[in-house]
This record gives C-alpha cells, structure tokens and sequence, in this order.
C-alpha cells in the first residue's frame, strides 16, 4: 500500500477520488460494501439468493470418476460478491479444493443428480439462482462395486445423460435466473439458444478455449446476454471483478 499525505476517508475508497453522484459506479459500491459493510440501498440487500459452483462427479467404479477440470472459483466469487451486496446467500459446491467464503449457508454434493436434488429444496424460496456450477452432463449407466484392475484389459463404458438441472426445476413466479455457457465455438447462438431453451432471464457465455478464461485459472472473459437484448462484453478480468461486474448487470432484473 502506498503512503498516502492524509488518511482517505470512508467516502473515497479505494479509488483515490471523492465519490459523488456523477462518479459512483457498480464497482465502487461493491468496494464500498467490502470497507463498509452492505447497505440496504443495494438491490442484492435481503435477497434470497443460491449459487452453484465446482464440477460434479459421476463414478464408474469406487476410485474412478467421469467429471471436468471445473476450479468453481467462479461461483465462489459470485457468492461472496452477492453476500458483500447483504444477499442471504446458499453456495451448492461440487467438490473442489477452494475455502467456501465467510458468512453463508454451504451445501456440498458430489453427483449431478444431488445438486439437482439440493436445489429443488432451496429455490422455491429464492429471488436469484446463479448457475455457474460445471455439472456432468453424462454418467455410466452402471457403477461398478469394486475396482476394475487394469489387468482385465479394454473397457468400453455405456453412458447416458445426468438430469436436466435447469430444465427441469420448478421455479418461484419472478425468480430470477442465470446460466452458463461454456463454449467452443458458435458461442454466441448456443449462449441464445440456451437462454431461449431453459428459459433464463442471462447468460454468461465464455469460451473454454480461449487462454486466461474458463476452467482451473484466476481470470475470465465473458459476454453477459439478457433475454431483453441485453450483451455486455467484457475484456479478460480477475473472477472476482467479473462477479461484481455480473452482479451489477443481474441486478437490473431484480
């Protein structure tokens, strides 16, 4: 930190500057809430909000597991930005090696089908569900008991598909809720597609492929779409800030 000629009021923050009407922004209210506390002029401030975050495992056998290299820091960084904001916050976490931020309820599962199962209990009393959880979308039609030995030589696995989270939740009239997109290409239209598909009010697309973005880094580029017209790039960014950056765009909806 630098030295500074006078201590920086509460007022100035973290921006160096005095704010005032003309200059607060989306970013400097999350920064204010971090010093400060949340305040009730937050529109995130008593919501009932629930997050998903991390991948999901499906298991061919006790040691074996079909799953993807989700680090669910990008929920985490959603459901501390939206409790910083006064939001009573759950945090459904796939398994991941993260410390699950102060001052919220967290509710762990492993399988896809938990998760589904967790949220059909907490969303029919939320405002907000975030869904930037990585989940498997498939899982061996069969699990075997006991360790297959690599000594039995070739394995061919039957998979079919994990349940449908977002396509099949029952949904509280005005809740609002945001998916994922993680893309490889033709991102955009498959982003559209699905917002139309699982009727949502955003979704965040990002591209897997893209260096700096998606799984097991620090940073994000993502494109925000609402159901209204709404697309929001933004440049590569700390988790972090891309969650206020989310938060600030969902809040509209609220």
């Amino acid at each position: 930190m630098c030295a500074s000629a006078r201590p920086r009021s509460h007022s100035e923050l973290s921006t160096g500057r005095p704010v005032s009407a003309s200059n607060v922004s989306g970013r400097t209210n999350a920064a204010a809430e971090r010093l400060l506390g949340p305040t009730n002029k937050s529109k995130w401030f008593g919501k009932h909000v629930v997050v998903t975050a991390g991948p999901t495992r499906e298991h061919l056998d006790p040691v074996r597991v079909i799953t993807n290299p989700s680090s669910g820091r990008m929920g985490y960084a959603l459901a501390e930005a939206a409790r910083e904001r006064g939001a009573d916050v759950v945090l459904v976490s796939g398994p991941t090696e993260l410390t699950p931020p102060a001052g919220l309820a967290l509710t762990r599962v492993e399988t896809t089908e938990e998760m589904q199962h967790a949220l059909e209990s907490l969303v029919p009393n939320a405002d907000a569900l975030i869904m930037s959880a990585a989940p498997a979308d498939y899982r061996p039609k069969s699990q075997a008991d006991k360790k297959r030995p690599r000594s039995a030589g070739a394995l061919i696995v039957e998979l079919e598909a994990t349940p449908d989270i977002l396509g099949s939740l029952k949904r509280r009239k005005g809740m609002v809720v945001v998916g994922f997109a993680l893309e490889t290409g033709n991102g955009l239209a498959n982003a559209r597609s699905k917002m139309q598909n699982k009727a949502l009010d955003f979704v965040i697309l990002n591209d897997a492929t893209e260096p700096g973005a998606g799984f097991e880094v620090t940073t994000n580029r993502v494109t925000i779409l609402g159901r209204n017209g709404t697309q929001v790039d933004l440049p590569l960014l700390p988790k972090r800030d891309v969650a206020e950056r989310i938060l600030d765009v969902v809040a509209e909806a609220l």
